[in-house]
């Protein structure tokens, strides 16, 4: 069977309680479940063993998980007292294959959940690798609140003539959760500024989800935030599991009204009172956003979801547009934090400390130092200090002390200036292929018979070559 629908929607509900219903009867062997759930996180994959013992609570079902975080003995020795339900992420569970303590043979049921999410991460290699040990008289179930081609194709691998139940069309967003997207800046601090600000005025915020695209990025946003008195906490796959599940227990209990992460809890993750989803980086997948707003707006509860948008999101948001089938509003309010934030006192320590170098000049344009470096070489060799000479056509009595004239050669007994000989020169001793041409020499004007301007080298004897 192939199930799709809106995140929220209660898809996890719909394969538990069949589930229940159909473990009624039987009995499971040690080392071989009777039903497999995989899920792409730990966290989903708790969420889900959760559910079991809040619907299952009056059924004697032995429901194992397996995750990553957990030492091998204490699963271990679930598994030999034998598994009803087994819920695991697909690296663990071929451990525990690799290791011997697990059988798969016995497998009636096989749920594949947020089918799409498994994808993405790259697990279906390890999926491939699973449904080869299962037995092929299994009843297999894929659930997903989106379909790109890719995951179309994996069903037609995997599902033999599927039943498709879909509630809604793919890829699209709950209604009750309102949209908009708010302008920044090219710069990290400026996207800061702005997300809190935009925390700071939200109108009903009783707890947030604050996302971003990479481990690096929750922790300087979660940092940053702390730093301003904010109370948040901080959920990435480099965490270890006790970490990671207190940070979301203090979140699902309201001890932290803000919880910065990755898209590791942008999947099925049920939290039904989150009012706000801040998204601080566009996802650069579409598919990504319809799973992260759904966090918000859950069963039927309105929600917000605010996106920060910067110059270099525009492509990643009309690909979101396209794909949920409406536009994004922009947001009510003047959020520009261009103004303010290019003031002295918001800009970053290094970038200050480079502005106080040059003087208070601002970090230069693509070209603007070579421009500044031309403007300054027409200066006055006076004002400079330097020992240059000026490019400005100026007289040689005032370019440089009176000093006596030295006698030309009997070479250049020419009284044109240097300016108008030049060129027969070059035409005649210079080639015009092989060899480059010389530097064009500055234009000065002297008076009639003092070459004293000009340098000794252009002063030698010329020859003229042979057969000319």
């Amino acid at each position: 069977m192939l199930g799709i629908a809106q995140t929220g929607t209660g898809k996890t509900a719909a394969f538990v309680l069949p589930m229940l219903t159909i473990l009624e009867k039987g009995r499971a062997r040690a080392r071989m479940p009777r039903t497999l759930i995989l899920e792409p996180t730990r966290e989903l994959a708790a969420q889900v063993k959760e559910n079991f013992d809040r619907y299952g609570a009056g059924q004697k079902l032995n429901v194992a998980l397996l995750i990553g975080g957990v030492s091998f003995g204490d699963q271990d020795a679930k598994l030999m007292r034998g598994v009803d339900v087994l819920i695991a992420t697909p690296g663990r569970l071929l451990d525990h294959t690799e290791r011997g303590g697990l059988l798969l043979t016995g497998v009636e049921l096989l749920v594949i959940d947020e089918a799409d999410r498994m994808l993405d991460m790259g697990f279906i290699p390890d999926i491939e690798r699973i449904c080869k040990l299962v037995p092929f008289t299994r009843q297999t179930l894929f659930f997903t609140a989106t379909m790109p081609p890719e995951i179309r194709r994996i069903t037609e691998a995997f599902l033999h003539n599927p039943q498709k139940v879909e509630v809604s069309r793919p890829a699209t967003t709950a209604v009750t959760v309102t949209q908009a997207q708010v302008p920044a800046g090219r710069e990290a601090h400026e996207k800061r500024e702005l997300l809190r600000r935009l925390l700071r005025e939200a109108k009903d915020l009783k707890n947030a989800i604050i996302f971003c695209n990479r481990k690096r990025e929750v922790a300087i946003v979660h940092k940053s935030l702390q730093k301003h008195g904010f109370s948040v906490g901080a959920l990435h796959g480099d965490m270890d599991q006790p970490a990671r599940m207190a940070a979301l227990d203090q979140f699902r209990k309201g001890e932290l009204p803000l919880l910065v992460a990755s898209d590791v809890a942008a999947r099925g993750l049920d939290i039904p009172e989150v009012s706000h989803v801040f998204n601080f980086d566009v996802p650069h997948h579409a598919d990504d956003y319809v799973h992260r707003i759904g966090r918000t707006g859950r069963a039927g509860r309105t929600g917000t979801a605010i996106s920060i948008v910067t110059p270099l999101d525009q492509k990643s948001m009309a690909a979101i547009e396209k794909l949920i089938g409406q536009s994004i509003p922009r947001a009510e309010g003047d959020y520009d934090v261009h103004a303010e934030a290019g003031e002295q006192g918001e800009r970053p320590r290094e970038q200050r400390g480079r502005e106080r170098s040059r003087g208070g000049r601002g970090k230069p344009q693509r070209g603007e130092r070579r421009g500044h470096d031309r403007e300054r070489s027409h200066e006055p060799r006076e004002a400079r200090g330097e020992a240059r000479h000026s490019t400005e056509a100026r007289p040689a009595a005032e370019a440089r002390p009176a000093r006596e004239a030295r006698p030309p050669r009997e070479t250049r007994q020419s009284s044109e200036p240097r300016h108008a000989a030049r060129p027969q020169a070059n035409s005649s001793h210079v080639p015009s292929i092989g060899r480059p041409e010389p530097r064009r020499q500055r234009e000065v004007d002297t008076e009639p018979g003092d070459h004293s301007h000009l340098p000794a080298f252009l002063l030698r004897p010329v020859r003229s070559p042979a057969g000319a």
